[in-house]
């Protein structure tokens, strides 16, 4: 049985698609098919099948793409134990992390890994909920949150580690009328011209539940991904918006009001494939997430 076998196995159950294996891994998608081909002759069972114009796996080929998983954990924790004896961890570790996340976390992260032998490569995005497991295919660190759970949706057989759990407040210009109160309620927000976020980002849960809430359709007038925009026409309208408490600036034109009656905070959460959680570098990684997002947290709960 062939190593390399199994972690092309890996990558398709990924990846999904031979021409994604073939993209990440710098190879044709003709070269790809052949190597699954050669696998196949080679333990003499089938191992993917077709499925509409592309291929997947069998049961057979899932067994041994979870099988890779496994290896490649062990080849890990084997390089975790050599790193250590031989003191300091080092090497790249690749962190791909939604930025409104990212802003309030990474500083941090970077003043504790100062003087280290690790080098960090950010990588800033943001995509729907369920879309960050994908990222840990190419990423050792995705930094991913969710409205829900701990556990981001997609993120099955992943090592998930919980970093912080952020208010998520509703923001209006500071002359809104309803930043006269200390909260507002579900009521107050019924009639409100609002900018939302597209559906499937975890913002888009908390105005889902002011419908149900409410019994009303609410006017979302713009979907929008960049909270530094949000925050900037919300501050200039009539308009609200969920927004982030942690990195959300406020003063002379923007307010930030707590949601009354409605559980409105995310989990933010750092995601990584089995394997790459045994390196040491990406472990000393996690773990000044964890510490930075502890100081955030006390420092807006003092």
């Amino acid at each position: 049985m062939d190593v390399r076998h199994l972690e092309l196995l890996r990558e398709l159950a990924d990846r999904g698609s031979v021409t994604a294996v073939a993209r990440a891994t710098h190879r044709t998608p003709s070269a790809v098919s052949q190597q699954l081909r050669t696998a196949q002759r080679e333990l003499h069972t089938a191992l993917v099948e077709p499925a509409g114009r592309g291929l997947r796996l069998t049961e057979a080929g899932r067994l041994l793409a979870e099988g890779a998983a496994d290896v490649a954990a062990a080849v890990e924790q084997v390089q975790a134990r050599w790193d250590a004896f031989h003191g300091e961890p080092s090497g790249t570790v690749s962190v791909a992390a939604l930025p409104s996340a990212a802003t309030f976390l990474l500083p941090g992260v970077v003043r504790d890994l100062a003087g280290t032998s690790i080098t960090l490569r950010l990588t800033d995005t943001d995509i729907a909920e369920a879309e960050y497991g994908g990222l840990t295919a190419d990423h050792d660190v995705v930094v991913a949150h969710s409205l829900t759970s701990v556990r981001p949706a997609g993120t099955d057989g992943l090592v998930v580690v919980p970093l912080a759990r952020e208010p998520l407040d509703i923001a209006m210009a500071t002359d809104h009328p309803l930043a006269a109160g200390e909260v507002v309620h579900p009521a107050d927000l019924a009639d409100c011209d609002w900018i939302g976020v597209p559906p499937g980002f975890p913002f888009d849960t908390v105005l889902q539940t002011l419908e149900r809430v409410t019994g009303t359709r609410l006017r979302i007038d713009q979907r929008l991904r960049d909270n530094r925009l949000i925050e900037a026409l919300v501050s200039s309208s009539r308009h609200v918006a969920v927004l982030p408490r942690f990195t959300t600036p406020t003063g002379d034109r923007l307010t930030l009001r707590e949601l009354a009656g409605v559980a409105s905070a995310r989990h933010v959460s750092a995601v990584l494939r089995p394997d790459r959680a045994e390196r040491l570098a990406v472990r000393r990684v996690v773990d000044a997430f964890v510490r930075a997002a502890d100081a955030v947290t006390r420092q807006h709960t003092a």
